[in-house]
C-alpha cells in the first residue's frame, strides 16, 4: 500500500476514536447523568485527557484524510503531526490511570446539616473489592460511570498511541522515499521494495 493511502486509512481510524473520547471526557462532568458543582466533580476529569489530548490532538495526527494529494512533503507534516498525536494520546492515557487508580469524588457522608465530600479510595484498592464501592453514597453508581469511562479514554489512548506511532515510521518512509503510488501502480511491489528502487536511483 503507498505510504499516503496508509495515511488516509490511518487519518480515517483515528476521527471516530477522538470523537468517542470528547464524548467520554464531557460525560464524566455528569457523574451517573445527573449535574453536580463543579467543585464536587473528580479532579483528572478537569485536566481534559479526552477532549484535548485524545481529541483535538489526535484529530487526523496523519495530517492526509481527505487529502487526495499526500506527496513527500506532506508525509513530512504527517509525521510531525503524528508525533503530537503520540503526545497526546499518551497524555490521556497517563490521565486517565491515574483516575482509574484515585477512583471518583463522591459524597461519603450525610445528615441533616453535613455533606462530605472526597476521594474515599486509594491506588486503586477498590478495583477489585467491589464491596468498598457503597463508601459512595451519591451520585449513585458513579464508581461503575468513573471506571466505565475513564476505562475507555484508556484503551482509545493506548490505540491512538499505536496508530499515531505507526504513522510516525509511515511518514519518514514516505519523506524519504516519497509516496511511491505511480512505482507501486507500475510493478505491483510492496512499499518496501518500491523506496529501496527509488533510493538506489537517487544514489546512481
Amino acid at each position: 500500500m503507498c505510504s499516503g493511502s496508509f495515511a488516509k486509512c490511518l487519518g480515517a481510524t483515528l476521527v471516530p476514536l477522538s470523537v468517542l473520547c470528547v464524548l467520554c471526557n464531557i460525560l464524566l462532568f455528569f457523574p451517573s447523568g445527573k449535574s453536580i458543582e463543579s467543585k464536587h466533580i473528580t479532579n483528572e476529569v478537569w485536566y481534559f485527557g479526552g477532549i484535548l489530548g485524545s481529541g483535538v490532538l489526535n484529530n487526523d495526527c496523519c495530517g492526509c484524510c481527505g487529502n487526495d494529494n499526500c506527496g513527500r512533503r506532506f508525509m513530512l507534516g504527517s509525521m510531525l503531526f503524528a508525533a503530537v498525536g503520540v503526545l497526546g494520546s499518551g497524555y490521556s492515557v497517563i490521565v486517565s490511570a491515574v483516575a482509574i487508580s484515585s477512583g471518583p469524588m463522591c459524597m461519603t457522608f450525610r445528615n441533616a446539616t453535613l455533606t462530605v465530600w472526597n476521594t474515599p479510595f486509594n491506588k486503586g484498592n477498590y478495583l477489585s473489592k467491589t464491596s468498598m464501592w457503597s463508601a459512595c453514597k451519591e451520585p449513585v453508581d458513579v464508581v461503575s460511570w468513573h471506571l466505565t469511562l475513564f476505562s475507555i479514554l484508556l484503551v482509545a489512548g493506548l490505540i491512538q498511541v499505536a496508530i499515531c506511532a505507526v504513522q510516525v515510521v509511515n511518514g519518514l518512509l514516505g519523506a524519504l522515499c516519497g509516496d511511491c503510488c505511480r512505482c507501486c501502480e507500475k510493478t505491483n511491489s510492496r512499499i518496501i521494495i518500491c523506496c529501496i528502487s527509488l533510493t538506489f536511483r537517487k544514489v546512481s
